[in-house]
């Protein structure tokens, strides 16, 4: 039978790169059983905030494969990402984007470039949740879990194993944030003990972005957080000489969703000019993923063929090394052209191997003992003489805490801290007590009785130790 996918035409160039893609796929023998779905930039207009109707969600549930060309999601206004809601909303945890230099035909300074970035999909930054805290002081929310942190190094691994790849790199800041991607750090050593036949090493972001930058030789598989992934994915992909080649999967549990990594260029949209060939790559992951290597490596080879023809979209036509400029449909029908021929110079793609993945599964959690300490309150208050905030704000030390630091930015201001910067209203009040536990009725107490006194608070997050080891991060400077 027809393997079920959903597609979506999406907005800018990409109805045109769609309609490309498809008919490869058909003059390939893709067995597939099509839905098609609008979503994006019409949607919005609609007034559907996340550029996606009901109806929509019950085909990609149905067919738990999507094939999405991409699309435009309105700047400010409310209108939340597209590619996020559906990633969460599938549980696509695994982003895969293989990044690949295709030295000669396409200019690039690094000709060995061959690397893969898996990037969690669910969490970090990308949950989205922002508050506006006070006049001047927004904030966004990190969230990392275990679980997350455990299915995405793990997935990594496999993939590595399945796919014959010899290295995995985890790229993290826990120099900086030594509790959230501490914990990913963590969790990649211990999984990564389980794979003795795999190289594996860490690197901090930052300097691991530059190295992609200056030498993405020494890379093979990077696992990483939503945040870094994006950007490092972005820059591998960037300096292979076209992010217009890069293709990705998204893959959950249950659902799976294939996308280009570039957005829709509505620039160049109905010009017939766009290279398909990013969708074309997501289409091909598409197939391996659904049980139909032996078409994918159909239409990788074909590719690859074409690439080395000299028939060339305009974004890496280069006078002297290509032949002829062409278009989106005629480049579509040079790669038709080529099915059933392997290139000549570049390595032919093989998918043999690359549906031998195990299900990835999470270890339960080990109990441990959690016991509340105190509590952290941040208050909305313009001022500068902190020994007058910290009389003010003692008598709601209850339940046994006493106020421990008034902080800003993370930073240690009293007692005996930093003098601080005029103009600061966006203040933390550390209550702790350190002989005993905290009840959550005097976490009540405390906010209380800042009321009392006059003080806004605006945000608190309590204080807990897991098996005594605090679960907080102290203050720079405390």
């Amino acid at each position: 039978m027809a393997t079920p996918i959903t597609i979506a035409r999406g907005d800018g160039i990409g109805p045109e790169i769609m309609e490309a893609t498809l008919k490869i796929l058909k003059a390939a023998g893709a067995d597939l059983a099509i839905e098609e779905i609008a979503i994006g930039e019409a949607k919005y207009k609609q007034g559907i905030n996340t550029g996606i109707e009901d109806s929509a969600w019950e085909s990609l549930k149905r067919t738990k494969v999507f094939l999405k060309a991409p699309i435009t999601t309105p700047q400010g206004g409310g209108f939340k990402s597209l590619n996020v809601t559906v990633r969460k909303a599938l549980g696509l945890y695994a982003n895969v984007r293989p990044c690949v230099s295709y030295h000669p035909i396409v200019a690039t300074k690094h000709p060995v470039l061959d690397m893969v970035i898996v990037r969690e999909n669910e969490e970090d930054c990308y949950s989205g949740i922002e508050h506006r805290q006070t006049a001047d002081v927004v904030q966004c929310l990190k969230l990392i879990s275990r679980p997350g942190c455990e299915r995405i190094v793990r997935y990594a691994f496999e993939y590595a194993r399945a796919n014959g790849r010899k290295k995995v790199t985890a790229m993290v800041k826990d120099n900086i944030m030594k509790m959230t991607d501490g914990l990913f750090h963590r969790i990649f050593d211990e999984i990564g003990a389980e794979y003795p036949d795999i190289e594996k090493d860490s690197i901090i972001v930052d300097i691991g972005a530059a190295r992609i930058a200056a030498k993405p030789e020494r890379f093979d598989v990077v696992v990483t957080l939503n945040l870094y992934g994006d950007i490092v994915s972005d820059i591998a992909a960037e300096i292979t000489g076209s992010v217009g080649l890069a293709g990705s999967s998204n893959i959950g549990t249950q659902c799976a969703m294939f996308e280009a990594i570039h957005g829709s260029a509505p620039d160049i949209a109905g010009k017939g000019i766009a290279n398909p060939s990013g969708l074309l790559l997501s289409a091909v992951m598409m197939l391996v993923h659904i049980g139909q290597p032996d078409v994918a490596e159909k239409i990788h080879n074909a590719w690859l063929a074409a690439l080395e023809s000299g028939i060339h979209t305009g974004d890496i036509y280069r006078e002297g090394q290509s032949k002829k400029r062409v278009g989106t449909a005629e480049f579509a029908d040079n790669v038709i052209a080529h099915l059933g021929k392997k290139p000549s110079n570049f390595k032919a793609a093989s998918y043999g191997a690359g549906t031998g993945m195990r299900e990835i599964a999470v270890r339960p959690a080990k109990p441990v003992k959690k016991e509340l300490v105190g509590v952290d309150v941040w208050v909305d208050w313009k001022g500068e003489d902190l020994d007058a905030l910290a009389a003010k704000v003692k008598p709601a030390a209850v339940g046994g805490m006493e106020l421990q630091t008034i902080s800003a930015r993370g930073l240690k201001m009293w007692p005996q801290g930093q003098t601080p910067p005029g103009g600061i209203d966006h203040w933390c009040l550390r209550f702790i007590n350190k002989s005993g536990v905290v009840k959550h009725s005097d976490v009540v107490g405390v906010l209380t009785a800042l009321q009392t006194v006059g003080l806004d608070f605006i945000k608190m997050e309590t204080l807990c130790t897991f098996d005594g080891a605090p679960g907080f991060s102290a203050g720079a400077g405390q």
